[in-house]
């Protein structure tokens, strides 16, 4: 079967109660805050390579993350600096909640993408090339969205854990090589 890449993952967790991101943004010099343009502070974390957007009421989406080990390595960066800085009330383990994780793989073999759309049933796929080059097929479960392309590249989006995007590959994988079109 193909082989998954996780190219981000999107969580959201809370790390405090009221955070002054005026302070925050004083006190980092990576820090981006520009309240006329966005509500959040932008606070980028080297390694792992991410970005955390520190909302005033204390809740904070990170993305760019490749793992959700990643995802709870930078969560700790971002807690374990606000506190160094004197931040108090950063908690010590947020609940993080995966968002969205999406990931690529490619089926090592080129897609007749309207041979695709009527087998997998044109109530089930969005394919308009003059608008997008990708087949949108809307899997129920596990519920993601896959793009498949003519190269025989797709991207899955929406899933929850790698487990749910690794099932949306093996089942489009499955599905099609059912219908003699991989």
């Amino acid at each position: 079967m193909a082989d998954i890449t996780i190219q981000n993952v999107v969580a959201s967790t809370a790390i405090g109660e009221e955070l002054d991101l005026d302070e925050i943004s004083s006190a980092f010099d990576e820090a981006e805050y520009e309240p006329e343009q966005f509500p959040g502070l932008v606070f980028r974390v080297k390694t792992p390579k991410t970005a955390a957007l520190i909302f005033r009421s204390g809740k904070v989406v990170l993305t760019g993350a490749k793992s959700i080990a990643d995802v709870e390595t930078a969560i700790g960066i971002v807690c374990n600096e606000l506190k160094a800085k004197g931040f108090n009330g950063i908690q010590d383990n947020p609940e993080i909640t995966v968002q969205n994780i999406v990931s690529t793989a490619a089926l090592d073999a080129e897609l007749n993408l309207n041979a695709v759309a009527i087998g997998l049933g044109l109530e089930n796929v969005e394919y308009e090339p003059e608008q997008f080059p990708g087949l949108i097929y809307r899997l129920k479960v596990p519920k993601v969205v896959l793009l498949l392309f003519g190269s025989g590249k797709l991207v899955v989006t929406g899933a929850k854990s790698a487990d749910d995007a690794r099932t949306a590959v093996d089942k489009i994988s499955a599905e099609l090589a059912s219908l003699g079109l991989l």
